[in-house]
């Protein structure tokens, strides 16, 4: 029987949820696959978020996968996609990953690219039918949370409406810089409106010149205990590296504001400046992916950029 692709509906986030845990959990040899990660969420804020687009897979009246496309302006990228394990390789991902590939030439993104399994040749060779080549590897690193008394960062939900207008305006200059079309206004939008964290904007010579969109709290993409920064970027300037060190001690200050003791960042190795800042403020990795990109195309992940992401 050949699956059926369709807009995920509300009523299928359950058992996505569910299939989404005993999936990974099972891939990752965890003992009980079915509470894997409960203590995040990453299918119910995208399903709500304006710039995702969520697909099921249904085999008959039953629910058996999903995917989701995630645009942020011009760049775009897919996943969690999972597929019920007794089912694998039996080309349910393969029908999702083409409505996927749809979606994004119908916003017409220029870049696209997902995070995978480094070491998983069966999922390195399904996304390589679709165009996508693999590139370097994402380090996923964490670090105790540390208060810094560092002046010139707000928090996005502190602002009111018209300062945050115009933090938007500046948020979306800062991406710009980094690649042309890339947009993160509407990721954080969604994060303020579902209170799936904060974002911080740090301001310099009268302009922001770096945000993070940070993610907190068991609705959210964390984990327990976690401040994750989903989304950091840093305006391409001569003084790009003394920004991404103000940013990272906001994004430190803010997770011991709302009693995070660990803060989760991730960076794709070819933002080698990016990487390296990390490690040697004591950031250690935690979790290993490699980034595939559409047509093996480098986008921003390139050295002398500092942004902080991983596509999961």
């Amino acid at each position: 029987m050949t699956a059926t692709i369709a807009p995920l509906v509300e009523t299928d986030l359950p058992e996505a949820t569910r299939i989404f845990r005993v999936a990974f959990g099972t891939f990752l040899g965890a003992p009980d696959p079915e509470t894997f990660w409960s203590d995040r969420d990453y299918l119910h804020g995208r399903w709500h978020a304006p710039h995702v687009a969520s697909f099921g897979a249904h085999l008959g009246e039953k629910f058996v996968g999903s995917n989701f496309a995630t645009r942020w302006g011009s760049v775009g990228f897919f996943g969690p996609i999972t597929v019920r394990p007794d089912l694998q390789e039996g080309g349910i991902a393969q029908a999702l990953l083409a409505r996927t590939m749809e979606q994004f030439d119908a916003w017409g993104t220029t870049h696209i690219g997902l995070f995978t399994f480094a070491q998983s040749a069966k999922h390195v060779g399904l996304y390589r039918k679709f165009g996508f080549y693999p590139r370097f590897l994402t380090a996923i690193m964490t670090a105790p949370a540390a208060d810094h008394a560092v002046a010139g960062w707000s928090r996005y939900s502190a602002l009111s409406d018209a300062d945050k207008a115009a933090a938007l305006a500046g948020c979306r200059e800062v991406a710009d810089s980094i690649y042309p079309g890339l947009d993160l206004t509407e990721e954080i939008r969604s994060a303020h409106a579902q209170s799936l964290g904060d974002t911080m904007l740090v301001e310099g010579h009268g302009r922001i010149t770096a945000f993070a969109i940070c993610h907190y709290g068991p609705s959210s993409e964390a984990g327990a205990n976690t401040c994750f920064v989903k989304f950091g970027a840093v305006r391409d300037t001569a003084i790009a590296s003394a920004d991404y060190q103000r940013l990272l001690d906001a994004c430190e200050s803010l997770a011991v504001g709302v009693g995070m003791p660990t803060v989760l960042a991730g960076t794709n190795l070819a933002r080698q400046e990016a990487y390296e800042a990390l490690a040697a403020r004591g950031y250690r990795t935690a979790i290993q992916g490699v980034n595939m990109h559409r047509r093996n195309e480098p986008g921003y992940c390139r050295p002398g950029i500092y942004v902080i992401d991983d596509w999961r």
